[in-house]
């Protein structure tokens, strides 16, 4: 009997282990997903407020 007590406690801390690292991956996945956004929406921004210009030797 103890040692069936031994390997649901250990497997309990294992499943521990793997749901922590799986929340930091969620949130690390978040987090890359916002900097990405943040990220297209400061481009659009400045799309819209710079206008197109040609530069280089085609535009003369």
């Amino acid at each position: 009997m103890p040692y069936r007590l031994w390997l649901v406690c250990l497997a309990t801390a294992l499943l521990t282990g793997c749901a922590v690292l799986a929340v930091a991956d969620g949130a690390a996945s978040l987090a890359v997903g916002v900097v990405k956004t943040t990220v297209k929406v400061a481009g659009a921004v400045v799309d819209a407020a710079i206008p197109d210009a040609k530069v280089g030797k085609d535009s003369e």
